[in-house]
C-alpha cells in the first residue's frame, strides 16, 4: 500500500506546544493518519495515498482550536515497500480465539501449541504478506468471537477490505456457503487468495478495489463484515446497505470506542439496530441487525 508523508511545523509558545502537538495529531487522526514520530520538533504522520487529501487537512487547520499556534505542513509520497517486512520473518505465536479458532503461522505450521489442540478446534494457517489481518490485532479477534456467535450456515457472506482474507475464511470454516471479499490493496487481493487456497476455502471470491466493486456483485448478503478505518466504514454503510437482505447482519470494526456512537448514528439512518458492542483494549466491535 501506497502511504503519503505529511511533516507538520508548529509555532507556538513551548508552554502550549504539547497540547497543541496532541489536539494536531487527534485532529489528523480523524483524516485517516495512522502513526506519528517526531523529528526535530517536527512532527511526521502516515497516511495511505487514498485516503490523503490536502483541502480536508487545510480545512482541519484552518478551525484549529488554539488560535496562538500556527501549524503548517508539506506532504510527499514514499516510495512504496513492504511495511511488515521483518514482522514477516519473525511471524506470529498461535492466537486462541475462544478455544474455538486456532490461527496459526503457516510458515510454522509445527508449532506445539497448534498440535496439542482438539479435532473440534478450527485451525486456521495465515501467511501474512504486506496485509492486514492475522489475529494478532484486537480488531479481528473481535470480528472472528462474534462471527463464532451467528449462524453462518448457508449464509451468503462480504468481507469488506479482507487483507489476509482471515474473515472470509472464518466465514468458510463456519459453514458460509458464499464468501466475496474486496480490498483496495493488489497486495492484500493476492494475499487473501494464496491464503484461502492454504486452508481449502473453494467458496471465496476476492476483488481487487473498494466499495464500488459492489455494483458489479449479484445478489444480496446475510451477513456483511467491514474491518477497517473509522471514515470509510461512515462512507460505505450505504454501500454496505444497498446490497444486504432486509434481515441481514451488519459487523463493523476498525475503531475505538470513543467512535461508537458515530457510526451507530450513522447506521441507524439506514435502519440498524444495534445488537450489541464488544471491546479490546480500546476498540471496539458493533453488531447490527434490523
Amino acid at each position: 500500500m501506497k502511504y503519503n508523508k505529511t511533516s507538520f511545523t508548529i509555532t507556538c509558545s513551548e508552554p502550549l506546544k504539547p497540547a497543541v502537538q496532541e489536539l494536531l495529531i487527534d485532529a489528523a487522526g480523524e483524516l485517516g493518519y495512522e502513526s506519528f514520530d517526531e523529528e526535530d520538533g517536527i512532527i511526521n504522520g502516515y497516511i495511505p495515498t487514498m485516503l490523503y487529501s490536502k483541502s480536508a487537512l487545510e480545512n482541519e487547520l484552518l478551525h484549529f482550536p488554539i488560535q496562538e499556534a500556527s501549524i503548517t505542513f508539506t506532504t510527499t509520497e514514499l516510495e512504496e515497500q513492504n511495511w511488515n517486512e521483518e514482522w514477516e520473518k519473525n511471524g506470529f505465536k498461535p492466537i486462541n480465539i475462544n478455544n474455538k479458532i486456532i490461527i496459526y503461522d503457516a510458515r510454522n505450521s509445527s508449532d506445539s501449541a497448534i498440535e496439542i489442540v482438539g479435532n473440534d478446534v478450527i485451525k486456521i494457517g495465515i501467511e501474512a504478506k504486506q496485509a492486514f489481518g492475522t489475529g494478532t490485532h484486537e480488531t479481528t479477534r473481535l470480528v472472528i468471537a462474534e462471527l463464532l456467535n451467528i449462524d453462518l450456515h448457508n449464509k451468503r457472506v462480504l468481507d469488506c477490505g479482507c487483507g489476509t482474507g482471515i474473515l472470509s475464511i472464518t466465514a468458510s470454516k463456519l459453514g458460509a456457503e458464499e464468501i466475496v471479499g474486496y480490498d483496495i490493496d493488489e497486495w492484500s487481493v493476492e494475499n487473501s487468495k494464496h491464503n484461502a487456497e492454504l486452508n481449502g476455502t473453494e467458496n471465496i471470491e476476492i476483488l481487487h478495489g473498494d466499495s464500488n466493486s459492489l455494483s458489479h456483485v449479484c445478489g444480496f448478503f446475510d451477513v456483511v463484515i467491514a474491518n477497517i478505518n473509522r471514515n470509510i466504514l461512515l462512507e460505505d454503510i450505504p454501500q454496505f446497505n444497498a446490497v444486504m437482505h432486509d434481515t441481514a447482519t451488519l459487523i463493523l470494526s476498525g475503531f475505538y470506542l470513543e467512535d461508537v456512537p458515530l457510526l451507530i448514528a450513522k447506521a441507524e439512518e439506514y435502519g440498524f439496530t444495534k445488537a450489541k458492542t464488544t471491546e479490546d483494549n480500546n476498540w471496539a466491535c458493533i453488531t447490527f441487525t434490523r
